[in-house]
């Protein structure tokens, strides 16, 4: 049986399970017994902001001030965000005094910290710090405490009144030590510090392989988990959820993966941590609705990164979501696993200190979907339960069934209890309009379907009864934008019983003038319970509409894709990914083209109206500039979903032509692999990318 598995099993059950330790490691047992002798620091998720994502290293006290300032204003402070935390960035270009002790810059910050701690606990909330574990190394690192001066820093932070501080690996890697023996110092001079001070220690090592090159296990944050419990209350499982100002839904996905490894050391006063909140960096608020709903049920800490003065009311609504709070500060202090398998639809579940369940339906995937899970499957037994959807507050009965509409790239969160007293609505899941045919097509499993001016689309709704009551005369109406037209396909039903389903379905017909981007349909489902009245429920679904099909000769890099992504930064019309430099491979010099980073897939819309693409493929020459590890590719033509081109795995060292037949295609994917080895050093090219149409 899966480790997983047992996890599940026993977490749902009241048990931990515990596997086995690493060869000097500290056992994660005597850890937890430590931790019972002292008093418990930070017994739930602490929470807060932080500097680095939305702010980058030129932050002064007067912006600091203006956050906490905005963390209390919008009520943020209130629903427990109340940690101001300076990231790297706050010392001065000379990091010590010629007595050894740390100073920041005098520029920003005249008066130096300590006024801007009083400012901050005078707003009743607490302060944060940087420092890095290794030692300050110019060119490589900004700050760091090693060389002899942890015990120094310790005192120097608690004497400022720090209430947390954050320790990177920046300065350690470069200096080749080793995380476990230097944290184990710096936590050491923490708890010794000569004020007394109780100080929240944040172990952020964010070294992996193959992500910043070739490192020993020891090293790497993914090992963090075997001696940090014992020394901090919560320690960083991965790299960087993202970059200054750029935080992407595929890195938040990555990162909660890797946190996801050993639930089992997380509880009170010790916490995994899979780094920062981030709304308006890059995802959707659907998006980043997801994100909060996943470090909510993985009891992670909550460190907002974007600029809290900039943020809209959806997203402070986002962060400040009652529900979802109370799920993350859950007083048992347990980590979500997974039930069932990893896939595109996911279940993880948290057992909560009352013996409800929080759980997680997470759909990874690019089309929205209805996803389904047992009460048995978490751990709860009876007939009867009370399902509250944290998102909508809406608080259904479910008969043993646990139902959602999830939306593409989407999570349905629930608290899930028994059920008691007289019968409650029933748990009826009305499902997102979803596109299964276009122009009589069946659409493509697991891709977004793209819609054009003039098409005509099958559009179902699924509609299913999970609760112990019969839901009477349901219906759905289905709107969309002005123009288009709608007509329904079938007749409603009279009756849906307890666990029943069905499905309403509709043409719709999209008007010639159709804009390109994005369009929304609205399906509201209303229907009749017995003893409750009239209901109804609304769903959304976003529909891609393309833009135009290239006409001519065209250089496709210069038209309008439909969507692109790229492993790291962004894709880079004409330039080698990042934008620093023209596209080059084997010395020759590329005028045009696409610059990205492995995983990659562009995808344009061209309509049936190309009968060629060429281009040559391969890894930028900047990848020479990096070092030996990494830069190997994989390239495809995909188009409808057919591969028309596969280039192999190439490294720096290969380049390929592409000549491809377009006929006939309407959808168009360039998709670029990892060869299997990570993304290291993958900075891949489409060069001279040109159609024919």
């Amino acid at each position: 049986m899966k480790r997983h598995l047992l996890t599940a099993l026993a977490l749902t059950a009241g048990l931990l399970i515990v596997p086995a330790t690493p060869a000097g490691a500290t056992p994660v047992a005597a850890a937890v017994s430590d931790a019972a002798s002292a008093p418990v620091l930070s017994p739930t998720p602490y929470q807060g902001w932080n500097t680095y994502f939305g702010l980058g290293g030129n932050f002064s006290a007067e912006s600091v001030k203006e956050v906490a300032d905005a963390l209390v204003s919008r009520g943020l402070a209130r629903a427990g965000y109340d940690i101001v935390w300076l990231d790297g960035g706050w010392q001065d270009p000379e990091p010590r005094t010629a007595a050894g002790d740390l100073q920041a810059d005098r520029t920003r910050f005249p008066d130096g910290l300590k006024p801007l701690v009083d400012y901050i606990h005078a707003k009743g909330l607490r302060a944060g710090i940087y420092t890095d574990a290794g030692p300050y190394i110019p060119g490589k690192c900004g700050l760091g405490s090693g060389g002899g001066y942890y015990q120094r820093d310790a005192d120097q932070f608690a004497a400022w009144e720090f209430d947390a501080v954050k320790v990177d690996f920046l300065c350690g890697i470069a200096a080749n030590l080793d995380p476990k023996t230097v944290y184990t110092e710096f936590a050491q001079a923490l708890r010794n510090n000569a004020s007394g001070r109780q100080i929240i220690f944040n172990l952020c090592n964010p070294v992996t392989s193959p992500d910043w090159g070739n490192y020993p296990e020891e090293q790497q944050s993914t090992y963090s988990w075997s001696y940090a419990p014992a020394i901090a209350q919560s320690w960083r499982t991965y790299t960087d959820v993202g970059f200054v100002g750029e935080i992407k839904f595929k890195d938040v996905l990555r990162n909660y993966d890797a946190n996801a490894r050993h639930p089992e050391v997380a509880g009170p006063g010790h916490f995994n941590d899979p780094d920062y909140v981030a709304p308006e960096l890059g995802m959707t608020d659907e998006e980043f609705r997801t994100q909060m709903s996943l470090w909510s049920v993985a009891a992670a800490p909550l460190v907002i990164g974007s600029d809290v003065r900039k943020l809209s009311q959806t997203s402070v609504d986002i962060l400040a979501d009652a529900d979802m709070l109370a799920i993350n500060q859950d007083p048992a202090g347990v980590q979500a696993v997974r039930v069932g398998p990893a896939g595109t639809t996911e279940t993880w579940v948290k057992r909560l200190a009352n013996g409800d369940r929080a759980v997680v339906l997470l759909n990874r995937g690019e089309t929205p979907t209805t996803q389904t899970t047992k009460a048995s499957s978490l751990g709860l037994s009876g007939s009867r339960f009370t399902v509250r959807n944290a998102w909508t507050d809406r608080v259904t009965e479910s008969a043993g069934t646990i139902s959602a509409a999830v939306p593409a790239h989407g999570a349905a969160l629930l608290r899930v209890g028994p059920a008691r007293g007289l019968p409650g609505v029933p748990h009826l899941t009305a499902g997102l309009p979803e596109v299964t045919q276009v122009a009589g097509t069946p659409t493509q499993a697991g891709s977004a379907p793209v819609l054009a001016g003039g098409d005509e689309a099958r559009v179902e709704v699924v509609v299913r009864n999970d609760g112990s009551l019969p839901v009477l005369t349901p219906k759905v109406a289905l709107a969309t934008p002005a123009g288009w037209t709608v007509r329904p396909l079938g007749r409603a039903p009279q009756l849906l019983t307890p666990g029943g389903r069905t499905t309403f379905a509709f043409t719709v017909a999209l008007s010639a003038s159709a804009a390109p981007g994005s369009a929304t349909l609205t399906a509201t489902t209303s229907y009749r319970v017995p003893g409750h009245g009239q209901l109804s429920q609304r769903t959304v679904s976003t529909l891609v509409i393309a833009p135009a099909p290239p006409d001519g000769e065209v250089v496709l890099s210069h038209h309008t894709w439909i969507s692109a992504t790229s492993g790291w930064m962004s894709p880079t019309v004409d330039l080698s990914v990042g934008g620093w430099t023209p596209i080059s491979m084997l010395g020759q010099v590329y005028p045009t083209g696409l610059g990205v980073a492995s995983p990659s897939t562009v995808r344009y819309y061209v309509g049936d109206r190309c009968t060629r693409l060429t281009a040559v493929v391969g890894l930028d020459d900047a990848v020479r500039n990096v070092g030996p590890e990494g830069a190997t590719s994989t390239f495809q033509v995909i188009g409808d979903g057919r591969v028309l081109f596969d280039s192999g795995v190439l490294t720096r060292e290969d380049i390929r032509q592409v000549d491809v037949d377009l006929s006939g295609v309407r959808v168009l994917d360039l998709v670029v692999g990892d060869a299997g080895d990570g993304g290291y050093n993958d900075r891949a090219n489409w060069a001279g990318l040109n159609a024919t149409c």
